[in-house]
């Protein structure tokens, strides 16, 4: 159980209570991302006149294609000397922002640094590709993945990981990789502020309009474009009522000022309480 003295609001250092202050200013000096074409968010980013600069691209990374459920699909792999394992990677962007290749510094990093084979997945998005087109590509990487990793990079040990709605996919993919495949051998998972709840946790409903990256009408906005309401609660779609025995241990990281707080505080009661491993890394802020 999380230390209650994390969320009061004087646990904010300074340094992250002034960064969350700029971040809050130029945010609210662009338009809101539920107020803008997809093409025109998507292109912004791809050209570099976001808000958040130039891409910048990894000489380390390679491009690989294996048969999809909807023609081939793009893995973007990052191989380091002597490797030891896997990590799958699932990027965010509520499903219908994001693409592997925009991930490179961070992947980059985690091959250096982890000794691990990444590879992302540039799965599908939304609103042209609606639930399931995600989820089945990131089921068809994983069991090229769990099929391939001893013959191709000579490792055993896998990890799948991703963030917001990486990590719904991440979490969601581990248990179609369970059930319609009979497959237990990721040793572990990175759920780094995922969605679980795409019917809304509190913290969701409650949040609002500020704006930190995410706020309610944002979340709403996402959820129309990928996945229609009365799917919202099916466990394929949102994890969190899903049967969530027999998975991997599991590492479960959250902000305190995040409206996806609550979906990371009741998944990972539900994963420990399914018998699994569950660690629960909650930061003020």
């Amino acid at each position: 159980m999380p230390d209650p003295k994390l969320f009061a609001s004087d646990a904010i250092d300074a340094e992250t209570a002034e960064f969350n202050a700029q971040l809050e200013l130029l945010l609210a000096s662009a338009p809101a991302t539920n107020t803008v074409p997809v093409e025109q968010t998507r292109r912004a980013r791809e050209e570099g006149t976001g808000m958040s600069g130039p891409p910048v691209f990894s000489d380390m990374a390679q491009e690989r294609k294996i048969p999809g459920p909807d023609g081939p699909l793009t893995l973007r792999v990052f191989v380091p000397d002597d490797p030891q394992g896997i990590y799958l990677h699932i990027h965010g962007g509520g499903w219908v922002l994001g693409r592997a290749h925009l991930q490179d510094p961070r992947n980059e990093e985690i091959a250096k640094t982890c000794s691990a084979v990444v590879i992302s997945v540039d799965y599908r998005l939304a609103p042209e590709h609606p639930y399931p087109a995600a989820l089945d590509d990131c089921e068809v990487a994983a069991l090229w993945v769990a099929q391939n990793a001893m013959s191709e990079y000579g490792v055993d040990k896998l990890v799948i990981g991703g963030e917001s709605a990486g990590g719904h996919l991440a979490a969601t993919t581990l248990i179609r990789m369970r059930d319609k495949h009979d497959f237990t051998g990721f040793s572990g998972a990175n759920l780094v502020y995922g969605v679980y709840d795409l019917s809304m946790t509190p913290s969701q409903r409650n949040w609002g309009d500020r704006l930190l990256v995410l706020n309610t009408p944002i979340m709403d906005w996402f959820y129309d474009h990928f996945v229609p309401a009365e799917l919202r609660r099916d466990p394929d779609v949102s994890p969190l009522y899903a049967d969530l025995s027999n998975l991997p241990p599991a590492l479960f990281t959250i902000g305190t000022l995040d409206p996806l707080l609550d979906d990371t505080l009741f998944m990972q009661t539900r994963w420990a309480a399914a018998g699994n491993q569950a660690e629960l890394a909650v930061y003020p802020g």
